[in-house]
């Protein structure tokens, strides 16, 4: 029996849940889709994206299967398979800024006031262990695995790793598009620059006898 294939738009998506909803373009409810009703090629789904699609009823309602992008049936063999993965998101004004500027304050920092080595150490450890983290909920999020929980995230990046959850966010793309999540984020980085200038300015050390 033949089965009718639908078109619509990704309207609604949950990264850290790996599920979202597609509006037909015939009009209707949205649809429910699951990260595993992609097709194996289709890459991370992407919000405003078009894609085909097949519906089935479940004992929860209808469902989406058998998703794939609509220019996936456009791309040749000679696709280079690089344009075929996930871009990095994109770099706004504060994400391109935030680390170069930080570096500006730190350099200003060791000039006038000196802080221990392990400052810088414990900036570039944390960085990478952050990075690591986030690379392995990227991961775990893809295989519908056991997830880092937001806060831990969260953590890190208060304790000094947000550079490397930074950089994760933009070149995983990971993180990088939820809005709750951001603002948590930013809030972190805030803190954790002025626990640092805190930290790090001579009354403070004068008191922790640093």
């Amino acid at each position: 029996m033949a089965t009718n294939r639908f078109t619509g738009t990704l309207t609604t998506w949950q990264d850290d849940r790996g599920f979202g909803f597609l509006q037909a373009d015939q009009g209707g409810e949205p649809v429910f889709v699951h990260i595993k009703a992609f097709l194996p090629g289709s890459g991370r789904p992407q919000l405003n994206q078009a894609y085909t699609f097949e519906v089935e009823t479940g004992a929860k309602g209808k469902r989406a299967r058998n998703v794939a992008p609509v220019r996936a049936a456009r791309v040749t063999q000679a696709t280079s398979p690089s344009r075929q993965r996930p871009a990095a998101a994109p770099w706004g004004t504060a994400t391109l800024l935030a680390i170069p500027l930080f570096l500006v304050l730190y350099a200003a920092v060791a000039v006038l006031w000196h802080p221990p080595l392990w400052v810088a150490g414990a900036y570039l450890g944390l960085s990478l262990l952050t990075f690591v983290v986030y690379a392995v909920d990227k991961s775990a999020a893809q295989a519908q695995g056991w997830r880092t929980a937001e806060s831990t995230l969260h953590l890190l990046a208060l304790a000094g790793g947000w550079p490397g959850a930074l950089l994760a966010q933009q070149w995983l793309r990971h993180k990088s598009s939820k809005r709750e999540f951001r603002a948590v984020f930013w809030a972190t980085v805030w803190l954790n620059v002025l626990g640092f200038l805190l930290l790090c300015s001579p009354w403070a050390r004068r008191f922790l006898n640093l």
